[in-house]
């Protein structure tokens, strides 16, 4: 492996945006470690997936290790698993709340702890966390859940920054508004359309891009970049 190509960790990586970040990244020459619950193997050899339900320590634990055994280092993060549940707040359930919190927030700190303890024993890396626009509610949205647990992902990001600055490792998060993913039925897209000032949705492969533009921008930490909200 050559001195600029990176080991970039991606979560969530099966479908929209997670898809989109794994091959920005590859375009770029880098190499890659994929993982989500219905990750297929890759053919290509500078991808490595790993299958897996990000909230349980254990899959956290095997994608850091497969990373330095396969590939020697950890070099970025990618946290984009998410899952968003719209319902009324007083309809959400305790599944609902658990299903939530465990890919939202524990698929989050399993594996960022990991690989901040690796990334510290090189003295650098960067950990870009997919979270979401959510400082402004939208009427009938249903967003409270999604608040809970990205706005925590927002808030994180400042503080992990800080705390790991002098280690030489930034962190940062990109809260894109609603994105053309799976998540998002067509008939839908019109609609949420409306609520960007661009007057539509976003696309994976524009989150995509502000993932590699932040992990490039080596003066950048800290950030949790809201794109194209009212």
């Amino acid at each position: 492996m050559s001195a600029s190509q990176k080991v970039v960790v991606v979560t969530g990586a099966s479908q929209g945006i997670g898809a989109e970040v794994v091959q920005a990244f590859r375009k770029l020459g880098h190499q890659v470690v994929a993982t989500s619950r219905s990750i297929q193997p890759s053919d290509d050899p500078s991808i490595l997936t790993v299958a897996g339900d990000i909230g349980d320590p254990a899959t956290a634990q095997r994608v850091i290790a497969e990373a330095i055994a396969r590939f020697g280092r950890i070099d970025t993060l990618v946290n984009n698993a998410g899952i968003y549940i719209g319902k009324p707040f007083t309809e959400n359930t305790i599944e609902d709340y658990n299903a939530v919190m465990n890919v939202n927030m524990a698929g989050f700190y399993h594996i960022t702890k990991l690989a901040i303890a690796e990334m510290e024993r090189h003295a650098s890396g960067h950990v870009v966390t997919v979270t979401a626009s959510i400082d402004n509610g939208i009427s009938g949205a249903h967003m409270a859940l999604a608040a809970l647990t990205k706005g925590g992902l927002n808030a994180v990001t400042r503080a992990l920054a800080i705390e790991y600055a002098k280690q030489g490792i930034r962190v940062n998060a990109v809260a894109p508004g609603v994105t053309k993913t799976p998540m998002h039925a067509e008939e839908y897209h019109e609609m949420l359309g409306s609520f960007h000032p661009l007057g539509r949705m976003g696309e994976a492969s524009e989150v995509a891009s502000a993932v590699v533009f932040l992990d490039a921008a080596e003066f950048i930490t800290g950030e949790p970049a809201n794109y194209c909200r009212r």
